[in-house]
């Protein structure tokens, strides 16, 4: 009996000093922040409604989606208008009173960035512009470690029995981050002052950080597919000229860039957009580190000539 008691209270004991499992639900807009918050919180239940291979600008508020957003703890969402076309109808038919806009349950990686290219006036002319600037923040290597800090604070506000935890993940994520980020910065030494034919603004960031060009864009207006005309046009661009290689994101419908690729002999470059299921892009500093090496070695290829 004595010894029956002794595994019980030892049982019982390991039972509550586990780490928070599958009780903390997370709602992910996209796959790169349920990938930041996994680094925080390995052991919380992840729904992600969108993958690699999906444009998050339009999806369908499926019932599956409806019912994870009505038990998630927390929505962590891009926002800057990004989900603006299905987030709004999901928030309302999960009737989730913890994820709402103004309540700790919601968060948009966008409010703790600086965002590119935003703008005093937006219309339908001008295509799928947003209003605060470029939404694709999550490729930006100086912006994730701020959007990572709110989010590990907002996270230890929701678990504060938790916080001390999240802190030292974040803290973990942070070092391996920085050191990641010093080997870009050498990659981009052999990058700067190249450039390349783009399809909307996926890349920009990272793209910007190592001082890479995308002079030219597949897209005749922000989210609108490029037609035959406008293809056309590009063939007298001095920037196609210029450009290493083409880089689309692998979502992006391919035939635009291939009919490119024949008339310019350009090499095509099709990377995920976003992390994947698969490693070592199955998080955002594997992810960076692939389109960089891809990026540096089309360069190398093109020099050689053997594209």
């Amino acid at each position: 009996m004595r010894h029956s008691r002794c595994v019980i209270l030892c049982v019982l004991i390991g039972l509550v000093s586990l780490p928070a499992r599958a009780d903390f639900h997370v709602f992910a807009c996209e796959p790169e922040w349920a990938a930041l918050t996994r680094a925080l919180m390995p052991d919380a239940h992840f729904t992600t409604a969108t993958s690699y291979l999906q444009d998050p600008h339009y999806i369908e508020a499926r019932p599956s989606l409806i019912a994870a957003m009505g038990r998630a703890d927390i929505a962590i969402c891009t926002g800057a208008s990004l989900e603006a076309g299905w987030l709004p109808t999901l928030l309302q038919r999960a009737g989730n009173a913890q994820v709402q806009p103004g309540r700790t349950g919601l968060f948009f990686a966008a409010d703790h960035a600086q965002l590119h290219a935003p703008h005093d006036h937006v219309d339908r002319s001008m295509g799928d512009v947003h209003p605060e600037g470029n939404p694709h923040v999550h490729l930006s290597p100086d912006q994730l470690p701020k959007i990572a800090e709110a989010l590990a604070k907002r996270l230890g506000e929701l678990r504060p029995e938790h916080s001390a935890d999240i802190f030292a993940r974040y803290i973990t994520w942070r070092v391996n981050w920085n050191s990641h980020r010093e080997r870009w910065r050498e990659s981009a030494k052999a990058l700067e002052g190249h450039s390349f034919v783009i399809q909307h603004t996926g890349f920009s960031y990272l793209l910007s950080w190592l001082g890479v060009g995308s002079t030219v864009d597949l897209e005749p207006k922000p989210g609108l597919p490029p037609s035959a005309s406008h293809l056309s046009q590009l063939l007298t661009d001095p920037g196609l000229d210029k450009a290493s290689a083409i880089l689309i994101a692998s979502h992006q419908d391919r035939k635009p860039a291939e009919w490119l690729v024949k008339q310019t002999n350009k090499p095509i470059l099709v990377l995920p957009g976003t992390v994947t299921d698969d490693s070592p892009n199955d998080n955002l500093a594997g992810l960076i580190s692939t389109i960089v090496g891809r990026l540096e070695s089309s360069i190398t290829e093109v020099s050689d000539g053997s594209l």
